[in-house]
Formats: structure tokens, sequence, C-alpha cells
């Protein structure tokens, strides 16, 4: 879900704006979108309503990212019973002006697959990032 609709509360919302300067501060660069989703049926049907979704952009095709944007999801499980919610992993897709280019996936193995793969060093500081928002959430 939109990170801009999930920013209930001082705590999510410190939170969101935190997880946005981790991601600056290894990538200055990037611009935040805090509203990746457009409204419309279709799409609210494939958004997950326990995620925090961020949208980050560069200026112009990036060669070292190999991709153009980036849609970092943040996922998380909601226990029904007391209503709280356990980071599971993040997600981050890297899109290309052909569509997907590449995805990381904390959730399995912490590998980026994909077509088109970013510079081992962009890689290397996304999952230095990735470290960061599961301290920052745990």
């Amino acid at each position: 879900m939109n990170a801009a609709e999930q920013a209930i509360g001082l705590e999510v919302t410190t939170k969101i704006a935190a997880v946005v300067n981790l991601f600056k501060s290894e990538f200055p660069d990037a611009k935040a979108d805090l509203k990746p989703w457009t409204n419309d049926p279709e799409t609210r049907e494939l958004v997950d309503p326990n995620s925090i979704d961020i949208g980050f952009h560069f200026p112009g095709w990036s060669r070292r990212f190999q991709s153009r944007s980036i849609l970092l999801q943040i996922r998380f499980h909601k226990d029904h019973l007391d209503q709280s919610h356990r980071l599971i992993g993040l997600e981050a897709t890297a899109f290309n002006h052909q569509g997907e280019a590449w995805r990381l996936s904390t959730v399995e193995r912490w590998q980026i697959i994909g077509n088109c793969q970013p510079s081992a060093e962009v890689g290397e500081k996304l999952k230095h990032f990735c470290r960061q928002v599961f301290e920052l959430f745990l």
C-alpha cells in the first residue's frame, strides 16, 4: 500500500521518513515517491494492505542500477488476534523501459535476479540498506 496512506500515527510516519533517509544516504540522486500506486480499482486489487510501498526514481536511466526506478515493498504479517504487525521482509524491484529489470527479495536468499543486473557495488549497498530497514522495524 502506498506509504503515504500507511503514514497513520507518529511512529509509522517517522519510520517511513527514516526509510527514505536511509535509501537517500546510500543513493543521494534518488527521489522518493510515497504514492507509487495509482488509485484505480484494478491497481487496488493488486496492492498488499500489509505493506509499505515506496518508489525511488533516478534522474534518467542509471547504468549502475540498470533501471530508472525502484519499487520498495516492506512486507508485514498482521496478527489478527492482537492486531500487531511483524516484518516479513523487503522486496526491491527495479524497472527500466522494458518493464522489470531485476528484483531483490530478503524473504528468500537475498539474491538479485533478473535480466539486467545492477553493479556489484549497488547490490551490496542495497543489501546494507535492507539490513538497516530490518533494524528499524525490529
